[in-house]
């Protein structure tokens, strides 16, 4: 294994983001002036530790090229190779930069719609991962009392808590590794989702509720207020973990 292993970042954005009922893909809606992707991207750019970004996205967009990308640097590179799901646009994206990534160098995939990504995020994860043997995620702890329903949406079961988080990204794992286990695991929604079926226990890093994944109407008006109260809408936030 290399001694200095280098860290990129993967950002899948080839979906359409149907559940926000809007004409433009969920990535491209504005959010504080900018396409909603903009301040993620912002914020792995910025990152120190990370030496290219690429956003992985359908193979027909068009939305792309109309906006202008220069303020985030030259280590933005888009991929248009994007597939059907998630896992298929990260392992295009994954097999387009082979030649520039070496097996065991550090890939963190982030979700588009994670627009409230701060630099402690970031730095936190590839502090405590920079020694594990798999990898891992970020993820906060559940505290909602958790419901089974049927059919109906009738109660069937109270779920018990304890031990149960919920995964957020980045999610960061080893080239080789990462990209063996997509290929072994395509039906899964989340990298780490495809590790665990290669038998593998990814480790949580612990984050905070700030870093939500825009999915319906509202959460764009939460994470529009996330960004105007930390201060900035490029996704940095002075924090001590």
């Amino acid at each position: 294994m290399q001694s200095d292993p280098r860290h990129f970042a993967l950002v899948p954005a080839a979906g359409s983001g149907a559940r926000m009922g809007a004409a433009l893909p969920k990535q491209y809606l504005p959010l504080l002036g900018k396409p909603l992707i903009h301040h993620a991207l912002a914020a792995l750019c910025a990152a120190p530790g990370i030496e290219r970004v690429f956003v992985v996205l359908s193979v027909d967009d068009a939305e792309w090229a109309r906006h202008d990308w220069r303020g985030l640097g030259p280590r933005l590179a888009p991929l248009f190779r994007g597939g059907p799901t998630r896992a298929d646009s990260v392992l295009a994206g994954l097999r387009a930069i082979s030649g520039e990534v070496s097996a065991t160098d550090w890939v963190l995939v982030h979700d588009a719609a994670r627009p409230c990504l701060a630099r402690w995020h970031i730095e936190k994860l590839m502090r405590e991962l920079a020694h594990d043997d798999v990898g891992g995620l970020l993820a906060t702890p559940v505290a909602d009392t958790l419901k089974r329903a049927d059919e109906h949406a009738r109660v069937t079961a109270t779920v018990g808590r304890d031990r149960l988080w919920r995964a957020q990204t980045p999610q960061m794992f080893r080239y080789a590794m990462l990209r063996r286990a997509l290929e072994n695991a395509r039906g899964v929604t989340d990298e780490a989702g495809a590790i665990e079926a290669a038998g593998l226990r990814p480790r949580l890093v612990e984050g905070d509720a700030a870093n939500l994944k825009v999915t319906w109407p509202f959460d764009a008006h939460l994470a529009e207020w996330i960004l105007r109260h930390r201060g900035e809408s490029g996704g940095e936030e002075e924090k001590t973990p």
